[in-house]
């Protein structure tokens, strides 16, 4: 179990959870022709659902909005496919995941009606960036620290670049490149962010694994000719909607600390 540091906001504590992401040295040897590792960002590396929530609460509860701060973070989430989506179908020209959020926001807040509808601007920019300040799952650390000596390190996300460099300097974490939707022009799952993920690296894709916690990313990569690693994040959601096993084949698993072939 890992010991939390930090602040503890009101109703929404951070989690105690095992370590998937935890690897030693001695089992690098299960990942021959791997050079590199990329990663989802959203569930996989951060918990986004108490992290907005506790932003969100922050942010709004002052105003005298009212509501289940989780639900919140969930109903703006749940906005999120479907806005990319319209750029993935072509519907909408590429935009970055910053400008996409906000809308959510506006749709989500509008919605709720009240004086939720009536937060001013400059507070809904401010809550747009809480994206940008989501806090790692507590393993995430200290397993890229250590994988960073023997892998080239690199975030997969549909997030923006700006977003994914604020994260790694919010949590600490070294990347040696930022990949992704802004890097592809579109949104994953679309093959062309795996395959320009792994060209703007110089790499064939079997010498590329994506790590994440959701098998239709994973999906999505294999199909492009990558490595595949699935780490279980049951508490994504609150442990509602629970992956603990990915429901595709993928090449390992990362289970209560240990890569399994």
């Amino acid at each position: 179990m890992v010991a939390i540091v930090g602040p503890v906001h009101r109703g929404i504590p951070r989690h105690n959870v095992r370590n998937p992401l935890s690897l030693g040295f001695q089992e690098f040897s299960v990942l021959p022709g791997v050079q590199a590792l990329i990663f989802d960002v959203f569930g996989t590396l951060v918990d986004w659902r108490r992290s907005i929530a506790r932003q969100a609460q922050a942010a709004l509860e002052p105003l005298g909005v009212q509501t289940d701060w989780l639900a919140f973070a969930d109903a703006w989430r749940g906005e999120y496919q479907g806005a990319m989506e319209a750029v993935r179908s072509g519907r909408l020209p590429f935009c970055r995941l910053d400008e996409l959020h906000r809308r959510n926001l506006d749709l989500v807040l509008e919605r709720m009606g009240g004086p939720a509808s009536q937060a001013p601007e400059a507070l809904r920019q401010s809550l747009n960036l809480a994206w940008h300040r989501l806090d790692a799952w507590p393993d995430v650390g200290a397993a890229l620290a250590q994988w960073r000596s023997r892998f080239v390190l690199a975030p997969c996300s549909n997030g923006n670049i700006s977003l994914m460099v604020d994260l790694a300097r919010h949590n600490g974490w070294h990347w040696d490149a930022i990949l992704g939707a802004e890097v592809a022009g579109d949104y994953k799952p679309k093959p062309v962010v795996y395959e320009r993920a792994c060209a703007s690296l110089g790499l064939a894709p079997s010498a590329v694994m994506m790590v994440a916690a959701h098998s239709d990313d994973l999906a999505a990569a294999a199909r492009c000719g990558l490595r595949t690693g699935f780490v279980a994040r049951v508490q994504e959601y609150g442990g509602l909607r629970v992956e603990a096993q990915p429901s595709v084949p993928v090449d390992f698993v990362f289970v209560n600390g240990r890569l399994q072939a």
